[in-house]
């Protein structure tokens, strides 16, 4: 046990309690007790690993805190608590961060440089790409490499800070070689079932990352845009057939025009031809029901490819691919096979090469000239898709990419997946909605590849032909019993290196895995899948899944899709999700927005309880504001940590005599009153309402310190009163039991005041449980009452709470004068009042008091 300081603080105790927990492995999942308890007696959290590209910010303190709160209180109820944490550390954001960081920019042709020597170190964001140095790809690999882990050290000081009790024996990290070994294997079980299939097919591409996206990362921004009114000329010569595009720069690209099948303004063009302006390509019209009668002119151009609708219509009218588009965003050079005539080559000639914005630009001016162009309308904002880490508009190109099939295709599955949702238990409910809605709204499988560099390797080879050409349909994958493996720089069996690149021999896939194709297997990677059966039968399906509401399309449904697919289950029994955080104005924070604030400071200023305590303030699903300049539940709660202190000495002063028993009817009400609050705060910690508990622990414990510890210390105080023994025992019980209640969230402060009477963290002591100590609550409600109406009256008359009182009469309810009665000693004792009558009333009031006279010194 610790001294009690004269006069405690809560400077300093972060790092105190951080130390002590680590040198005792406190929170270390014990994996032979774990063993012995059983599947029943542990608690596994598949805990979010943060993407490690940064900072954190004052959103992952909030959230972090809500599963911290449960872990924590898990543990004090007897489970063996598996609490892993992992770092999302491949992908698009750490590959950003690395070129901002180090003013660098892959480029897989250039070789391996054993010497390079970064240009910068942490400023070079206002480098533009082209003068960004460009370096190999296993180069820049090592840079991402350094700079995750440097990242990763900074994260889990902050958590430490914080005090979240993981066990940071069991962390992961999103791009080890263990890692890589369980995603390509999960990968290569999905290809073994028919789940997962390549495709040459429309893509969704971000022009500047030169990478496919997926429907999940994608959002809407809105974008400014013009209706331009062109004139296609009927192939019988009877006339035109007027069309409205906001793309005029993809007209060599038209494939057909659609118009709805009721509309009978086009019926009658239904089956016949049309040829396009400047390029003069026969291409027909056809009836769609997705064509929008009042949209324009009513029919619209299909091009290969606008937009998703163009994907639609391309792929169920069976139309050809005229795709014009590169991957760099650019014109391709090659005009398509559609365009014969010596005008239209011509015309497309001047287009070749150039960006999507100077492209319709051109097209314009070459519509203006030929008189093709009718129209063009005011300018408009519409939603345009971008990549949500993207800064231009994404294209559609064609492209040969990996897919997992995730229901949107497929019934049978979808209906599987919502089932699933269904059976796990959403906090709050209403969030299953939300994955319901993203179920029943995909369009396309999950495109799983990535055209990048820092990430999980497909594990895939391809033989090449007689001429050296990519034969796709000799697809080579590794045994299982051979990963990890890199395919660019590792050999498929029944080959040599000396036959890569050669016809006849073998060539690398150069993609990679999308990031949320590892971490949708965050529960295999932390829980040992194919790694540790023993450890994976302890804690999957894992008890709860822990994550923000916004990556439930992502995050949430990747990971359902994979147990689903894998183990035909939902890999958790419980989903959290947290709100977002909001500044003043109600606005989300997020780094994109430029109004995060970082933990750090915050966390220096008002210390980690008081922050923790801001964070369990709210309910799960409900978004909060935070105003860093006026942190108001902040200062609550650093108020609350240091009354915690206080008081725990107070109480610590009284002695409690060997044999000492609660025979007072004021401390028998209190603890009566503390049973009913470890039940209210039990079933709401069980029904994941953490800020419930908080709320009905913290109401108690104010009324404990004003009321009941002001009633009862005088006699307390006094080893000469019968009810001392009485009052000093049920000080302890309460001090004990409050410590605990308040421990999962307040977790520094309880910890130093448990220190200094009792053995062992309280964080893995036996969460407290109702005495049934027989007492009536009544009692001390009605003396607290009784106690705030003497202060009142003494404030009333400009008198200190100190004065003596010579006479005062409480007028109240029968039932509550019998309740005054049993606290009626302690009453006086506090209110220093020699004569104390109780008489009938309509309500508790002090109606009389009479202060003693000053005596003249």
């Amino acid at each position: 046990m610790s001294v009690i300081p004269d006069k405690p603080a809560l400077e300093g105790l972060e790092a105190k309690w951080d130390g002590v927990w680590a040198e005792q492995g406190t929170y270390l999942f014990d994996r032979l007790r774990a063993a012995e308890l059983g599947r029943a007696g542990v608690y596994s959290i598949d805990t979010p690993p943060p993407t490690a590209s940064g900072s954190l910010h004052i959103g992952h303190v909030f959230s972090y805190t809500h599963t911290d709160v449960k872990a924590r209180y898990e543990r004090m109820r007897g489970k063996a608590v598996f609490y892993p944490i992992g770092w999302d550390d491949n992908g698009l954001p750490t590959e950003r961060r690395v070129q901002n960081y180090y003013g660098v920019r892959c480029d897989p042709s250039l070789p391996y440089d054993a010497d390079f020597v970064p240009p910068f170190q942490g400023d070079a964001k206002s480098l533009k790409a082209a003068d960004q140095v460009p370096v190999s790809r296993r180069n820049f690999i090592d840079l991402c490499e350094k700079l995750t882990v440097e990242d990763e050290k900074q994260f889990e000081d902050v958590f430490r800070q914080m005090g979240l009790s993981v066990d940071w024996t069991q962390t992961y990290r999103t791009i080890s070689d263990e890692t890589i070994r369980q995603s390509q294997l999960g990968f290569l079980r999905n290809v073994d079932r028919g789940e997962a299939y390549q495709a040459l097919a429309p893509t969704l591409w971000d022009v500047d990352f030169r990478s496919a996206i997926a429907q999940a990362e994608l959002e809407d921004r809105e974008q400014p845009a013009s209706f331009h009114r062109l004139a296609f000329h009927k192939s019988d010569g009877s006339g035109d057939i007027e069309i409205e595009t906001t793309r005029p720069e993809l007209l060599a690209a038209c494939v057909a025009l659609v118009a709805h099948p009721d509309d009978e303004r086009y019926q009658a063009s239904f089956g016949k031809t049309v040829r396009t302006p400047i390029f003069d390509v026969e291409v027909p019209v056809l009836p769609h029901h997705l064509a929008q009668q009042d949209k324009g002119s009513g029919i619209a151009m299909v091009c290969t490819f606008g937009d998703v609708t163009d994907i639609i219509w391309w792929r169920e009218l069976d139309l050809p691919n005229r795709t014009i588009l590169g991957q760099d965003g650019r014109v391709i050079a090659e005009a398509p096979d559609a365009i014969v005539s010596e005008a239209g080559k011509a015309a497309y000639a001047q287009l070749a090469g150039k960006t999507v914005f100077s492209a319709r630009k051109q097209i314009v001016e070459l519509l203006e000239a030929s008189g093709e162009l009718l129209n063009v309308s005011k300018p408009f904002n519409h939603a345009v898709k971008f990549f949500e880490k993207g800064d231009r508009p994404l294209e559609i190109v064609s492209t040969r990419q990996w897919y997992i099939r995730n229901g949107a295709r497929d019934a049978e599955l979808r209906d599987q997946l919502v089932a699933n949702g269904r059976e796990l238990t959403w906090h709050p409910d209403f969030m299953r909605v939300r994955y319901e809605n993203w179920v029943g709204g995909l369009t396309g499988d999950w495109l799983i590849s990535r055209q990048r560099f820092f990430g999980v390797p497909l594990p895939v080879w391809y033989g090449l032909d007689e001429n050296g050409d990519r034969d796709h349909d000799r697809v080579i994958f590794p045994d299982a019993s051979s990963l990890p493996i890199d395919p660019t720089s590792d050999v498929p069996d029944g080959y040599t290196a000396e036959q890569r690149g050669v016809p006849g021999g073998f060539e690398a896939e150069t993609d990679i895995l999308d990031t949320w194709a590892t971490s949708s297997l965050t529960p295999q990677l932390a829980g040992g899948w194919q790694r540790d059966e023993e450890l994976w039968n302890l804690v999957a399906p894992f008890d709860v899944r822990p994550q923000a509401q916004d990556i439930i399309r992502t995050w949430l449904f990747s990971t359902m899709l994979r147990s689903t697919l894998e183990d035909g289950r939902s890999p958790w029994a419980h989903a959290s999700i947290s709100g977002f955080i909001v500044d003043p104005d109600r606005k989300k924070m997020s780094k994109s927005k430029g109004n995060v604030v970082t933990p750090a400071d915050i966390l220096d200023k008002h210390g980690s309880d008081a922050v923790r305590y801001w964070a369990a303030s709210s309910r799960l699903g409900v978004d909060a504001a935070f105003d860093p300049q006026n942190p108001t539940q902040m200062k609550i709660g650093r108020r609350l940590a240091i009354k915690i202190l206080n008081a725990a000495k107070f109480v610590l002063g009284f002695p409690v005599p060997e044999g000492a028993a609660v025979t007072h009817d004021l401390d028998a009400s209190m603890l009566a009153a503390l049973d009913g609050v470890v039940r209210e705060a039990t079933k709401a910690f069980d029904d994941f309402d953490h800020a419930k508990a908080l709320e009905v622990t913290e109401s108690f414990f104010w009324t404990f310190c004003d009321d009941y510890l002001e009633l009862v210390k005088e006699r307390a105080y006094n080893q000469a009163d019968v009810g001392q023994p009485s009052a000093a025992l049920a000080l302890r019980i309460a001090l004990s039991t409050l410590l605990r209640l308040l421990a999962p969230v307040v977790s520094f402060a309880t910890e130093e005041a448990w220190s200094w009477f009792e053995e062992g963290s309280i964080h893995t002591a036996a969460w407290p449980e109702a005495q049934d100590a027989g007492g009536d609550p009544a009692v001390l409600a009605a003396a607290s009452a009784a106690l705030i109406g003497i202060r009142r009256a003494k404030t009333e008359a400009k008198a200190s709470q100190k004065t003596p009182v010579a006479r005062a009469v409480i007028a109240a309810p029968a039932a509550t004068i019998d309740a005054l009665h049993a606290a009626a000693g302690d009453l006086q004792a506090v209110g220093r009042i020699a004569e104390l009558s109780l008489v009938e009333g309509e309500e508790l009031s002090v109606t009389e008091i009479e202060l003693a006279p000053v005596e003249e010194s």
